[in-house]
């Protein structure tokens, strides 16, 4: 059954940019923890060089990934993945179109009726594949709603003292979460635990 994944990588004090939006420090690991390579595809591909662990960490999270759920910031600072995220077509919960989208040949959708709305476009489009989640404020979302299945963070060994936080706005706390799944790699520890149902 697709299960909806928050997947976002932050510092160890919680946060998954600075005050400037900036991801650097939270996303050095992807580029310099390693010499294993690791291709992200889609229209704008990457190339990661990570451990052995994170890459089998990658490889095993991004293989269950058939469609993305964001925000319009994640989407705006991402611009736009190219027109093609590399997890499958995404689904960019919005209040209003972005100018100059949709484009041909782009598997960029966007949402503007709502939470529920996305996540029944994105499962559908994922088949029997989960969701990725991006972006602090839809996962905050998503936790409330009760329509998170699994947070998958990787801690980044850095503490970056302000800016925006995965965590923040959340209702019904205390969120109880299953067990973790902890896989070290090198400058990272990458997390995933269960969202139990209320």
């Amino acid at each position: 059954m697709s299960k909806v994944v928050a997947i976002m990588s932050m510092s160890l004090d919680g946060y998954v940019a600075d005050r400037n939006d900036g991801v650097a420090e939270v996303f050095d690991w992807y580029m310099n923890s390693g010499d294993v390579e690791f291709q992200t595809g889609g229209s704008d591909p990457m190339t990661f060089k990570v451990s052995a662990a994170s890459a089998g960490h990658l490889r095993g999270l991004w293989s269950r990934l058939g469609a993305v759920l964001t925000g319009r910031r994640t989407f705006e600072v991402a611009d736009g993945w190219g027109g093609n995220h590399a997890w499958g077509p995404a689904f960019v919960l919005t209040h209003q179109l972005p100018a100059g989208w949709p484009r041909p040949n782009s598997t960029v959708h966007f949402v503007t009726d709502g939470l529920a709305s996305a996540v029944k476009q994105a499962k559908k489009a994922a088949g029997a594949k989960d969701v990725g989640v991006h972006g602090a404020d839809t996962i905050q979302q998503l936790l409330n709603a009760g329509l998170l299945d699994e947070i998958s963070v990787d801690i980044a060994a850095v503490l970056l003292g302000s800016g925006v936080r995965l965590f923040d706005h959340l209702a019904g706390t205390p969120a109880l979460l299953g067990n973790p799944t902890v896989i070290q790699g090198v400058g990272v520890t990458h997390l995933r635990y269960p969202v139990r149902k209320a």
